[in-house]
């Protein structure tokens, strides 16, 4: 795989809070299953620490990719290819950060909901094999019934599964998914930051190993960037500890397909 020229950097101001929901009903993991944790590594799409390390398919994340940048469509076919899961990275306006940090044709509150659309569906044009969403920022937009319900009426058109990363606990990302008839899944833990060590991002996998112990299932949020060689060290020294506690990584729909198997003419039907 080539090398990437320079382009694009990424400050990440995140916290370690568990949230845990998946839509409909829970997953129960018997006493002698192995339980399931998804690992979702946002930001590709830019030159930025980790793309490589995490498109060589040793670990089986699942790519999130920010779209319209440099290398969004690159990075998104050779992560299929890899046989990794690819989803949208959607940038959505914080309530605080610099504009950088969001990226080019973010969605913000200013915008109709003719531009919202529009650019989830650009969004979705240049992110290819993408199966489903998760949110890049958002502690504003989240919160904004119109906007977010203009996001996920695109989302059930192109049958895709929504993921919320959690920043903010007044999100309304589950309530609309659900309405809709929407598979979802909320982030459970975030595996980095900005100032990470990969000794840091173990104990974050110790941590997710712990709520999937509980719940059956969990899901891990961890980025390429600033850190993202740590990260990737960090998660692949985990491995080892994965296999010995009978918790196997698989991609975020494998987690989310495992509720709508209960009920698969639910799903993305009218209401």
């Amino acid at each position: 795989m080539k090398a990437y020229p320079s382009f694009f950097s990424l400050v990440m101001v995140l916290s370690f809070s568990i949230t845990s929901v998946i839509f409909c009903t829970p997953f129960t993991a018997q006493a002698d299953e192995w339980k399931k944790v998804a690992i979702v590594i946002d930001d590709f799409g830019g030159n930025v620490k980790g793309v490589e390390s995490f498109l060589k398919g040793d670990i089986p994340i699942t790519a999130a990719v920010m779209p319209f940048l440099e290398y969004s469509t690159e990075q998104a076919e050779e992560a299929h290819h890899a046989g990794l899961e690819v989803i949208i990275h959607l940038p959505l306006e914080p309530k605080k950060g610099k504009a950088s940090w969001l990226g080019p044709k973010g969605i913000t509150s200013d915008l109709s909901n003719e531009e919202v659309r529009k650019r989830v569906e650009e969004a979705i044009d240049d992110v290819p094999h993408a199966v489903g969403l998760n949110n890049h920022m958002g502690s504003k937009i989240v919160e904004d019934r119109r906007i977010m319900g203009v996001i996920l009426d695109v989302v059930k058109e192109h049958g895709l599964y929504v993921i919320d990363s959690g920043t903010s606990n007044k999100s309304v990302i589950s309530e609309l998914a659900e309405e809709r008839r929407i598979p979802y899944s909320v982030r459970d833990v975030f595996l980095d930051d900005s100032l990470s060590s990969r000794s840091h991002v173990a104990k974050q996998m110790r941590l997710l190993q712990k709520v999937a112990a509980v719940e059956g299932v969990a899901i891990g949020i961890g980025h390429v960037g600033v850190k993202g060689e740590e990260t990737a060290a960090g998660i692949l020294s985990s491995l080892r500890d994965l296999e010995k506690n009978k918790v196997q990584i698989v991609p975020a729909s494998h987690i989310i397909e495992s509720v709508i198997e209960q009920d698969p003419n639910y799903f993305w039907t009218p209401n």
